[in-house]
C-alpha cells in the first residue's frame, strides 16, 4: 500500500502568497494532498487557493491553533506536512524531510530556518525564538535547534495522538514539547527561508505572540513537570516565612511578647503554604505520570511511520 502523504496549510488573508505555496509543493510533492484551511480570511484566499488545486477546509474558531487542531483531526493521512502559508518556507526541502522521517523512523521533523535576508527572520524574532528554545531545551530536554518554525513533518502517529490544545502561534511550542516529553524520536534539517511576497503582512507580533509562548512554557512545566514547579513555589514560599518570622521568633526569645502578631500569622501561614505546595507536588506528579503513560499508549497504539 502507497504511503499517503497530506500536505496541510493553515492560512488566514493569503491571497497574494497561497497560490505560490499551493503550486510550490505540489511541484515538490506531486503524490501529495494539499489541503488548505481558511481560518475566516477577508480577502480572496480561499478562492486563489482552490484555483491553485488546493483542498479547501475551514476553522472558524480564530488562531493558528485551532487551525492546526481542525487539520490534524480531518486529514487521514500516513505521514503530514505542515507549512505556513506565507511563502516563507522552501518546499524543495519537504521531500528530504519525508526521507529523513521515513529512513529513521522518526515522529516528527523540524526545518531549521536558514535565511541571511534580514527582512525575512527579523532580529526580534531570531533573538526571541533562541531565548524561549533555550528554555524549552532546559526544561524539556535539549534536541531543540528550532522551536518556533513552523514546518515540519509528521507521522500519523504523532499527529493522532497529540492533544492540540493551543489556540494561537505557541501551537509549535506545544508541538515541541509534546515531542520531547514522551521522547519522541525527531529529526531537523536545515531549510531556506526568505521574506514574504510583496503584499503579503506577517500576523505574528514579537512581544504579545512572544509573552503568550512564554505562558504557555509556564503552563506545560505546571502540568507536565509539577513536582519541580511545586516544589520551587514551595520553596519561595518558605523564605518569605522565614524572612518573615525569624525576627517575631527572635524578639519572643528575649522578651516572651509577640509584638507583630499579624507578621507571625502570615509568616506561619507561608511555611503551612510551602508544604502544602510540596504536597500538591507530589499529587500532581503521580497524576501527570498516568496522563504520559495514557499519552504514550494512545502513541503505541497506532501504526509506525510507513
Amino acid at each position: 500500500m502507497p504511503c499517503r502523504v497530506a500536505v496541510l496549510i493553515p492560512c488566514f488573508n493569503e491571497e497574494v502568497a497561497i497560490p505560490r505555496v499551493v503550486a510550490a509543493f505540489r511541484a515538490a510533492l506531486p503524490e501529495a494532498a494539499i489541503h488548505a484551511y481558511d481560518n475566516n480570511s477577508t480577502d480572496g484566499t480561499v478562492q486563489a487557493a482552490r484555483a491553485a488545486g488546493a483542498l479547501i477546509g475551514t476553522e472558524t474558531l480564530q488562531g493558528k491553533g485551532h487551525v492546526v487542531s481542525r487539520m490534524f483531526a480531518d486529514v487521514d493521512a500516513d505521514i503530514y506536512v505542515l507549512v505556513d502559508g506565507d511563502d516563507t518556507y522552501d518546499a524543495t526541502a519537504a521531500p528530504a524531510m519525508i526521507a529523513l522521517l521515513r529512513e529513521r523512523r522518526l515522529d516528527m521533523v523540524t526545518a531549521i530556518r536558514v535565511s541571511e535576508a534580514r527582512a525575512a527572520y527579523r532580529r526580534g524574532h531570531r533573538a526571541g525564538n533562541t531565548l524561549l528554545t533555550g528554555l524549552v531545551a532546559h526544561l524539556f530536554g535539549a534536541r531543540v535547534t528550532d522551536m518556533l518554525s513552523g514546518y515540519r513533518v509528521f507521522s500519523r502517529r504523532f499527529v493522532k495522538s497529540f492533544p492540540a490544545l493551543s489556540a494561537g502561534f505557541e501551537t509549535e511550542t506545544e508541538l515541541t514539547v509534546h515531542a520531547l516529553q514522551l521522547a519522541l524520536p525527531t529529526g531537523e534539517i536545515p531549510a531556506p527561508y526568505r521574506e514574504r511576497p510583496a503584499g503579503s503582512a506577517s500576523k505574528l507580533h514579537t512581544v504579545s505572540d512572544g509573552l503568550r509562548i512564554l505562558k504557555l512554557i509556564l503552563m506545560l512545566v505546571k502540568d507536565e513537570r509539577p513536582l519541580p514547579f511545586f516544589s520551587l513555589c514551595g520553596v519561595a514560599f518558605f523564605l518569605a516565612g522565614l524572612g518573615l518570622g525569624i525576627p517575631v521568633v527572635l524578639e519572643f526569645w528575649r522578651t516572651g511578647l509577640v509584638p507583630r502578631l499579624p507578621t507571625a500569622i502570615v509568616a506561619a501561614a507561608l511555611v503551612a503554604l510551602s508544604f502544602l505546595s510540596f504536597a500538591c507536588g507530589l499529587i500532581l506528579d503521580s497524576v501527570g505520570r498516568g496522563r504520559r503513560e495514557m499519552k504514550r499508549l494512545i502513541y503505541l497504539s497506532l501504526p509506525p511511520p510507513c
